[in-house]
């Protein structure tokens, strides 16, 4: 994956505004240092992979990419309850009356 398609990805599903990168590194405001990132990589004079910008950006999209597919069982669990909620209270309410 290039560093286009990363911004397009953060694009369509931005992150949260405050990450914690590693344990030494907490980005306060994600968008200013995906900023960072695209205009150092754009104005970087070798090769992409020799840019530190380009490996910050992409140890940074791993990181999302998997808190964000741990997160999503937990969602789905969370929106089952929620309908299944739904679902007993219309039950109660019909029985109500």
């Amino acid at each position: 994956m290039n560093h286009e398609e990363i911004k397009r990805y953060f694009e369509s599903n931005p992150p949260p505004k405050e990450v914690r990168l590693t344990e030494w590194a907490n980005i306060t405001d994600t968008q200013v240092f995906l900023r960072s990132c695209y205009s150092t990589i754009r104005n970087f004079s070798g090769p992409v992979d020799r840019c530190p910008a380009w490996w910050h950006l992409r140890d940074f999209y791993i990181l999302i990419k998997k808190t964000a597919a741990l997160q999503a069982p937990a969602r789905e669990a969370a929106a089952n309850n929620i309908q299944e909620n739904a679902s007993d209270q219309a039950l109660s309410e019909e029985a109500a009356v």
